[in-house]
C-alpha cells in the first residue's frame, strides 16, 4: 500500500535531514523512531512506515552533498521538533461496568510453569491502570491446579513471578495459591452433582472424542443425582484412578461448540504438587476453580483476554445453574510482538538444558530479559496502554516498543565508539598534537560533559566499511579526513590510511576507536549471539546495569555481574 502524499513527504525530509547528518550513509531506524514518537498513531502501521522509510533511504543515499541540501532546501528545511505525545493511558479505556471507586477487586491468574514475559503485559498494565482508576484491591492468584505431565506446576515459579511483578512496579495486595483451595471446590461440585447437572464419566478418550463430535451422550450421562453422587465419592476415595473418572458438567449436547459440550469439571491426577505433593487427587479444572474463586474472594470485574471467552461460558453456566450472580468480564484482545516468538515450554527446555543463558535470556523475551537489555519497565508499560482495551488482535513490529524506550533513554545515555569487525589502521602524516582528543559524551546535551580519548595515529576501524570504499577518502567521526588505501588488504595484514585534512568535510564517517586505550567487548544480541569489537577506555569503567548508546550500533546495557575492568566487558544489546 502506498504511504499517503504527507508522510511520504515527511520521511523523506527527515532521511535527507539524516543523511546530511551522516554524511551520505541515512538509516531508516533513526528515522522511524523519531516518526512513531511523535505520532502515536502510526504505530500500528509501522511495517508499513519501516518499508516506506527504507526505500526512501535507499533513493537519498545516492545523492551527493549539494543536492541533498537543495532536496532539503525544496523541502521546507529541518523538520520543525515536535513534540513526542505521551503515550495516552486512556486511549480505549471503558469505565469498568457498576465500578465503585474504593470497592473494586480484581485478580491475576498466572499458571507457575514459567517465568512473566511481553506477552504477559497486558494482563500486568491493564489490571495496574484499573486498580489506580479506581483505587482497587488487586490479587495475585496462582492458578497452581496440578498440570499435566508436559505442563507442570514448578516451586521456582512462585517467587520467580512475584519477583517479575515488582520489576512490572505492579505489586498485589495479597496472594493466594490456587492449591491451598482445593477443599473448598468439592462441596460445590456435589451441589452441581445433586442439582442432576453433573455425572461420572468412565468413557475412554477415544470414545468421548467421537461422541462429543457427533453430539451423542455418554451412557452414564443418565445417572440420576443419587447414583451421580456415590460416584463422585468413590472419585474421592480413591476408587478411579488418573484417567479412569471425571466428573462432568451436563451441557447442550448439540451446542455448536463441540468443545462445550459436556466439559470436565474436575480429574484425578497422582501428579506430585509442588506445594501441597500427594494431598489431593482430584483437581478441578480451571474454569470450575474460577467459578468458584471468583464468588468466594470476591472479584467485582473479571478482566482477560478474549481467547477466554468459553472459560466466561463455563463460569456463567455454572452461576445460573446454582443461581449465583457472578462479576462481569471485560476482555482484550492479544497483542503480539511480531520479532518475540514467546513460548514458556520451549524457554523451560532451553533454560533447563543450559542452551539459554538462564531466565534473563534475551531469546525468552522475559520481563527480566527486556530489563537486562535496558528497555525499561515504564517503556513497557507505555507500548502497552497505549493500544487501550481493543478486542481486535494487534501484531507489531519490535520498533514500536524500542520507540517507547528511545524517548526514555536518548536524551540522558551517554555515547561511546565502539567498532565491531575491528581492523588495525596506522594513519600516515597523522598530527601529532591529536594523541588524545576530547569528546562530547551526548552530541546535544553538553550537560553530561566531555571525555577523554586516546586517538592516533593508530586507529580500529570497523573493516567492512573500510573494505566497501577502497581509495576513497572519508571521515573518522569527529576526528580528521584520511585517504584510504586502495586496493584494501586482508584484515590480518593490518592497513595504512593517509591524512588529508581536519576540514569537516560532507564525507562518509566511519567509527573509530583509538588503538592506545582500546578494550575488547563482548556484546550479547536478540538471538543470543555473541559477536566481539574494540571499545574506547570509559566502557571499561563501567558498572553493572550502566547502559551506553554504541554509537552507529545501537543501545546497550553493561551485563550484570561483570566487575569493573574486567577483560572483555560483557554488554547486552537492547535495540537501535
Amino acid at each position: 500500500m502506498p504511504l499517503d502524499p504527507e508522510l511520504e513527504k515527511r520521511i523523506r525530509r527527515l532521511a535527507v535531514e539524516n543523511s546530511i547528518a551522516h554524511g551520505g550513509a541515512p538509516r531508516p531506524g533513526p528515522i522511524v523512531a523519531r516518526l512513531l514518537a511523535t505520532d502515536p498513531s502510526l504505530r500500528s502501521r509501522a511495517d508499513e512506515v519501516r518499508a516506506g522509510a527504507e526505500a526512501v533511504v535507499a533513493a537519498v543515499s545516492s545523492l551527493g552533498p549539494e543536492a541533498l541540501a537543495r532536496e532539503l532546501a525544496a523541502l521546507g528545511g529541518p523538520e520543525p521538533e515536535r513534540s513526542r505525545e505521551k503515550a495516552s493511558e486512556g486511549g480505549e479505556f471503558p469505565d469498568l461496568p457498576g465500578a465503585v471507586p474504593g470497592k473494586v477487586v480484581l485478580r491475576m491468574a498466572p499458571f507457575p510453569s514459567g517465568v512473566l514475559h511481553v506477552g504477559h503485559a497486558r494482563m500486568l498494565y491493564v489490571h495496574q491502570h484499573y486498580r489506580e482508576r479506581y483505587a482497587a484491591r488487586l490479587l495475585l492468584v496462582f492458578d497452581d491446579t496440578v498440570g499435566s505431565e508436559e505442563k507442570r506446576v514448578e516451586t521456582e515459579f512462585f517467587d520467580m513471578i512475584l519477583e517479575d511483578c515488582r520489576l512490572a512496579g505492579v505489586v498485589p495486595d495479597e496472594v493466594v495459591y490456587k492449591s491451598d483451595r482445593i477443599p473448598r471446590f468439592y462441596p460445590w461440585a456435589e451441589r452441581i452433582v445433586r442439582h442432576g447437572s453433573a455425572y461420572v464419566c468412565r468413557c475412554s478418550a477415544e470414545l468421548l472424542r467421537s461422541n462429543r463430535a457427533h453430539g451423542v451422550a455418554c451412557p452414564e450421562r443418565g445417572q440420576t443425582p443419587d447414583e451421580a453422587n456415590a460416584e463422585w465419592k468413590r472419585m474421592l476415595d480413591g476408587a478411579y484412578g488418573p484417567g479412569e473418572a471425571v466428573l462432568r458438567l451436563k451441557t447442550d449436547m448439540q451446542d455448536p461448540d463441540p468443545a462445550f459440550r459436556d466439559r470436565v469439571l474436575c480429574r484425578i491426577s497422582d501428579l506430585d504438587h509442588p506445594r501441597v505433593g500427594h494431598r489431593y487427587r482430584v483437581w478441578p479444572m480451571l474454569e470450575f476453580s474460577w467459578a468458584v474463586d471468583d464468588v468466594e474472594l470476591g472479584m467485582t470485574h473479571v478482566l482477560r483476554g478474549k481467547d477466554l471467552v468459553i472459560e466466561d461460558r463455563m463460569q456463567r453456566y455454572i452461576w445460573d445453574l446454582l443461581g449465583i450472580s457472578g462479576p462481569p468480564f471485560v476482555h482484550w484482545g492479544i497483542l503480539r510482538v511480531r520479532e518475540a516468538k514467546v513460548s514458556k515450554s520451549k524457554s523451560y527446555r532451553e533454560v533447563k538444558s543450559g542452551l539459554y543463558d538462564g531466565w534473563a535470556d534475551p531469546r525468552t523475551w522475559s520481563l527480566r530479559s527486556l530489563d537486562r537489555r535496558g528497555i525499561s519497565m515504564d517503556a513497557l508499560r507505555a507500548f502497552t496502554l497505549s493500544f487501550g482495551m481493543s478486542l481486535s488482535d494487534i501484531e507489531v513490529p519490535a520498533e514500536t516498543l524500542y520507540a517507547e524506550n528511545r524517548k526514555r533513554i536518548d536524551a540522558t545515555t551517554p555515547r561511546r565508539a565502539f567498532v565491531p569487525d575491528p581492523v588495525r589502521v596506522e594513519v600516515e602524516g597523522y598530527p601529532v598534537e591529536l594523541a588524545s582528543v576530547e569528546l562530547p559524551n551526548h552530541p546535544d546535551r553538553p550537560e553530561l560533559g566531555r571525555r577523554r580519548v586516546a586517538a592516533g595515529p593508530v586507529f580500529y576501524l570497523p573493516y567492512r566499511d573500510v573494505a566497501s570504499r577502497p581509495g576513497a577518502e572519508v571521515r573518522l567521526k569527529d576526528l580528521i579526513n584520511v585517504r584510504l588505501p586502495d586496493p584494501v588488504p586482508p584484515a590480518a595484514e593490518g592497513l595504512r590510511a593517509r591524512f588529508t585534512s581536519r576540514e569537516n568535510q560532507r564525507l562518509p564517517r566511519l567509527q573509530w576507536v583509538g588503538a592506545a586505550d582500546a578494550v575488547p567487548v563482548d556484546v550479547l544480541d536478540v538471538e543470543g549471539n555473541h559477536s566481539t569489537g574494540l571499545a574506547e577506555a570509559a566502557v571499561a569503567a563501567s558498572t553493572p546495569r550502566e547502559i551506553y548508546q554504541f554509537e552507529r550500533v545501537g543501545f546497550v546495557r553493561v551485563d550484570d555481574g561483570v566487575p569493573v575492568g574486567a577483560r572483555p566487558v560483557r554488554v547486552v544489546y537492547g535495540h537501535p
